[in-house]
């Protein structure tokens, strides 16, 4: 029998609610999934993608996770994992840099031989990447019993998807015997087309709807798939208090059902619902952290009702309206051509500085008026450069480099946690308002988790016939 260990969307690095200390609870519980797996003594831990929660993790989380690593090589146990929307970049991926150290391996078309069970890999791809993505797998070793594929993404009959798991099996030159999935925080298993697909869940709760334990699956090969779930028992507790308010009632009754409750050391979400009176967050939340929580959320949930009864407002064409303003601007032929370079969605984060110095260079030898303003737009760049209001004579708020007074502030925004949006992402994660509910779950607000995942937007590349290929996606 072959025992795999399969977890996913573990999303080390994620500040959640802009506190360090959930901040370390994501690698902890990490390290608690290898720990696991090494006292069980797994042939392999699996891993479904979203290792981080973004693609840009700090050092200290980098150092944690090698470390863990570390342990699983010291046992004998290998780390097989593809990659997630989360921490997808557009060159080298982490997981390479752990496959350099021998600590890891990234799965992809090639079989990855454990025991008897041949291991694929498809990372994850935007939605608007599968409508010509080819399922074009190397054949199953002579000497495997069974065939696995590991990926990352919604997949049917699972709340919230968005791929058609029925024709990847289908379309697929292998037979695979079970999908290990990740992206979807809430953990399940179907049977579909006679294969099991199945979620392990996110092992940290990075969003308020993660209302159940925490955990990962144990998978055993033998003479057909078996899965089964483990809970992981070092999470942090969340303390759930659910208010529904009656008329008349208000702030009083709600502090009330918070005190019912033990709170050391927990994330309080406090939910609040009915006909009540309307209630001042504040004061509720300072409770919960004065009877020891680490922190504690108000979700007024007749607040969100109305914001939704609100009307839309859409947005018109952020690239457009760049390029009216750069043709408003009079800028020269060859600065727009820079503008291009550096907006290009095809050249790679890390070749732009590169690619735009190597450009100016070339235009500077060959013309040194190549910069010169355009004739017409002269005039409208000196004015657009140094914009001054009407009725004062000052410059106006809009060029002064004053960021727009939105009252909060994000970080970086990869997405995450199972519903995908094309690089939407607020990473991620510190206490971002991230609205996206990414993981397939519903998301408030105000409680600034996402766990959600997004689609990176990178291009991708393709073979001859204008097909993908999963060579090229990995």
């Amino acid at each position: 029998m072959t025992r795999l260990l399969h977890t996913a969307d573990t999303h080390i690095g994620y500040r959640q609610y802009n506190a360090p200390e959930r901040r370390r609870d994501f690698l902890s519980a990490f390290r608690e999934v290898i720990e696991d797996a090494v006292d069980a003594d797994v042939d392999a831990v699996v891993h479904a993608g979203d290792l981080f929660h973004d693609r840009r993790p700090g050092l200290g989380d980098l150092q944690g996770t090698i470390a863990a690593l570390r342990t699983l090589a010291d046992a004998d146990v290998p780390f097989l994992a593809v990659v997630g929307n989360h921490e997808g970049k557009r060159d080298a991926q982490w997981l390479d840099l752990f496959a350099d150290l021998g600590l890891a391996t990234r799965l992809g078309d090639e079989p990855e031989l454990v025991g008897d069970v041949a291991l694929y890999g498809l990372d994850y791809v935007p939605r608007s990447r599968r409508g010509s993505l080819e399922y074009e797998f190397a054949p199953v070793p002579d000497d495997a019993e069974a065939a696995l594929l590991v990926s990352h993404g919604l997949f049917e009959p699972f709340a919230h998807a968005d791929w058609e798991t029925e024709r990847l099996l289908e379309d697929a030159s292998v037979e695979f015997d079970a999908l290990l999935a990740g992206d979807n925080h809430t953990p399940g298993t179907a049977e579909v087309a006679g294969t099991w697909i199945t979620y392990p869940g996110s092992t940290e709760r990075a969003s308020a709807s993660e209302r159940d334990a925490r955990g990962y699956n144990l998978v055993d090969v033998d003479d057909g798939v078996a899965i089964s779930r483990r809970t992981l028992e070092g999470c942090r507790e969340f303390v759930f208090v659910d208010v529904e308010l009656e008329p008349g009632e208000g702030v009083e009754r709600v502090r009330e059902r918070v005190r019912e409750h033990a709170l050391d050391d927990a994330v309080v979400i406090v939910t609040v619902e009915g006909d009540g009176e309307p209630i001042a967050p504040a004061s509720i939340e300072e409770l919960a952290v004065d009877r020891g929580a680490l922190l504690a959320r108000v979700n007024d949930r007749r607040e969100l009702a109305e914001r939704d009864a609100e009307p839309s407002v859409s947005f018109a064409d952020p690239d457009a309206a760049v390029r009216e303003r750069l043709r408003e601007l009079g800028l020269s032929e060859a600065a727009l051509g820079i503008d291009g370079t550096v907006r290009d969605d095809a050249i790679a984060d890390a070749n732009v500085r590169e690619t735009v110095e190597r450009r100016v260079r070339e235009l500077l030898e060959g013309d040194s008026s190549a910069f010169e303003p355009a004739v017409d737009g002269a005039d409208d760049a000196e004015e657009a450069t140094n914009p001054v209001d009407a009725d004062d004579g000052e410059p106006s708020g809009e060029a002064d480099g004053t960021p727009p007074d939105d009252g909060g502030t994000e970080e970086e925004s990869t997405a995450d946690d199972g519903g995908i949006e094309e690089e939407s992402t607020a990473d991620d994660g510190g206490i971002e308002e991230e609205s996206t509910a990414d993981d397939g779950e519903i998301e408030e607000e105000s409680m600034a988790d996402d766990g959600g995942s997004s689609s990176d937007g990178d291009a991708t590349p393709t073979d001859e016939d204008g097909q993908l290929s999963l060579g090229d996606l990995t």
